[in-house]
């Protein structure tokens, strides 16, 4: 491809008078001394001083928060950036397609208790979720597109597990646990009272895994085994947003819940699941589990933390 120059005529060149290149010169020469004035003037937020919370006239800086949180959650965080970069750029080099009908089966299949896997997955936003698992899906396929599967075995799986792609609905969950009606009773009171179910929950539930997390126990639907049968039979009745009213459970203790969003159950024929069996039967002829890590090499991928 020939540059624009070559089509360039030297004959059609204009002449700048010398006074406005004169001026244009005098004000780009304003504008740097402008720059780098500031340039020297210390820059609180930039240099991270800037104060994000005081305690007894302590200041806790910016830099000394984002420190913390990075030394907490940078490492997870980043990995799943890289991870979710290094999947997709495999897509890219395999011709891996991943279509939004393939991720909410997907999703489907996680939120529902049947199946029983993934459960970190369920306590993910919508997005986050989505994410995830559109990046192991690309993972999968990778992995099992050299893998072949006879379709008298898949039709075979598919017959035999039916009821795991028959998904019930589910309900986003939060749940206070108390010792006694009474506590449960004054929960109630103080959620009408306009206190939210998130700091009651880390204020007053019993149940320390859940009430760390503000009451939430991820998508449960009928039949799921670690919620007691009194919570899971008041889902259905409580509309999205609101909470129950005092929930006598079988431990002795009482429980007020709330639902969070719902999930509507759906069933999934033969068709719809078909390349999803394959894959699942593929991997299960690998010798051990993959990881997107093993991809890094392919595609160059480097961290901060190679030599942590």
């Amino acid at each position: 491809m020939k540059s624009t120059r070559d089509n360039f005529n030297p004959q059609q060149k204009r002449h700048l008078k010398t006074k406005p290149v004169l001026l244009l010169l005098g004000i780009l020469l304003f504008g740097n001394l402008l720059w780098f004035i500031a340039w020297l003037i210390p820059n609180e937020k930039a240099n991270g001083t800037e104060q994000v919370a005081s305690v007894d006239g302590k200041g806790i800086t910016k830099e000394h928060w984002m420190a913390s949180m990075e030394s907490m959650y940078g490492k997870e965080v980043l990995l799943d950036l890289v991870n979710a970069e290094v999947m997709e750029a495999a897509a890219k080099k395999y011709e891996i397609k991943v279509t939004d009908q393939e991720v909410d089966l997907e999703v489907a299949l996680i939120r529902s208790t049947q199946e029983g896997t993934d459960t970190s997955l369920q306590t993910l936003n919508e997005e986050s979720m989505r994410a995830k698992v559109r990046s192991r899906l690309i993972l999968e396929k990778v992995l099992a597109k050299d893998i072949v599967i006879e379709k008298d075995a898949i039709k075979a799986f598919y017959d035999d597990n039916k009821n795991l792609y028959n998904i019930p609905t589910s309900y986003r969950t939060s749940v206070i646990y108390v010792s006694s009606e009474e506590e449960a009773k004054e929960v109630v009171k103080e959620l009408k009272n306009g206190s939210s179910f998130d700091g009651l929950a880390r204020e007053r539930s019993k149940d320390t895994s859940s009430a760390s997390l503000g009451g939430d126990i991820g998508y449960v639907s009928e039949g799921t085994k670690s919620v007691d049968d009194a919570i899971l039979s008041a889902l259905p009745n409580i509309e999205t947003g609101k909470w129950s009213d005092v929930i006598s459970l079988k431990d002795g203790r009482f429980a007020v819940a709330q639902v969070v969003s719902v999930f509507k159950g759906e069933s999934f024929s033969y068709d719809d699941v078909e390349d999803h069996i394959h894959r699942e039967l593929a991997l299960d002829q690998l010798p051990q589990s993959v990881t997107p890590e093993v991809f890094w090499e392919e595609f160059d991928a480097q961290w901060s933390y190679s030599e942590k």
